[in-house]
């Protein structure tokens, strides 16, 4: 039996995911080697000799054409192994293993802020008739967009650490060692991070609401006599959550660059933070093998995202059959 339209079509997103995952690994590969500044550069400083620099690259395989190195490096991911560290001699595996669980948390938190809160005030905008509801979306959506992550975060910083609020302003208890210190020490950080995207998911949604509201069928369902909340449920959140959720899949792949900026900011020991350090120390393997996580992460929040289209909306998966 022929697969049906919405089977090839996730096929086909699965496809395009491995050929962008693909893509990733031959830019983020060749951009660590082809920067200025080696990692021998970073290891003996510009006074070592040119030969006790290249005798370092030759121990490391730095010194075999980039192909082969590249190569070399895939049939190792593909079996699972990110490579070494350069600096410390520690599996990359393992290194993304200890910080994960950081930045898993701080995304999900921030996630989550943005969902709780973005969600009721588009709803609230969307459906208000007067001029309130509207202004405060408009308020917060721009306010938010303006102000940068690093911006935000370092206010917040200032604010706490001068005026003892109550909150730390750095480093990070483990959610299995102390859980209410462990939400004591993200609620910053998350709340920095999820700033962005309570514009977006405001924004977005106060229009797809108000757009499907003034729409002729739920005109139609209010002739009929449907009560405003049977139809804000069944009709009003199915059709304006399609956008919403873009927008937020969108904020996932987002959450991975801010966290760069926050996770240094309030020293969170995370892969973002690694990332940067690892850029700092030339540290070829750790740079590849987080990066291409963090691709790979990004395309499955998207995939799943193309499964919830056709969740909320049965109609997105007939418009891809036969």
């Amino acid at each position: 039996m022929a697969p049906s339209g919405g089977l090839r079509y996730f096929a086909g997103r699965l496809v395009t995911g491995a050929v962008t995952l693909w893509v990733v690994s031959v830019l983020v590969f060749s951009a660590v080697h082809l920067v200025p500044g080696g990692y021998p550069d970073i290891v003996l400083g510009p006074a070592s000799s040119p030969q006790v620099r290249e005798a370092l690259r030759a121990e490391f395989g730095l010194d075999r054409p980039l192909v082969l190195q590249y190569l070399e490096w895939v049939r190792h991911v593909l079996t699972g192994d990110l490579g070494t560290s350069l600096g410390t001699g520690e599996p990359v595996s393992a290194q993304l293993m200890r910080r994960l669980p950081v930045t898993a948390e701080l995304a999900g938190l921030s996630l989550a802020l943005t969902v709780l809160a973005g969600v009721p005030l588009a709803l609230l905008a969307g459906l208000s008739r007067g001029r309130f509801g509207r202004g405060l979306s408009r308020l917060v959506g721009s306010s938010a967009m303006s102000v940068p992550d690093f911006v935000l975060g370092s206010l917040l910083v200032f604010l706490f650490s001068r005026f003892s609020l109550g909150l730390p302003v750095g480093g990070y208890v483990p959610l299995a060692e102390d859980p209410v210190a462990n939400l004591r020490s993200m609620a910053l950080p998350a709340l920095t991070l999820s700033v962005f995207g309570l514009a977006l998911v405001v924004r977005t949604g106060r229009d797809a609401v108000a757009a499907t509201f003034s729409s002729p069928h739920i005109a139609a369902a209010l002739a009929r006599g449907e009560r405003i909340g049977q139809v804000t449920r069944h009709h009003v959140l199915r059709n304006a959550a399609i956008p919403v959720l873009t927008v937020l899949a969108t904020y996932a792949g987002y959450l991975m660059g801010g966290a760069v900026i926050v996770e240094n900011l309030f020293s969170l020991p995370g892969v973002a933070q690694a990332v940067l350090n690892a850029i700092n120390g030339r540290d070829y393997a750790t740079v590849q093998g987080l990066v291409l996580v963090a691709a790979a992460v990004f395309i499955a929040i998207n995939l799943l995202a193309d499964f919830a289209y056709g969740v909320v909306d049965p109609r997105i998966r007939a418009g891809h059959r036969g």
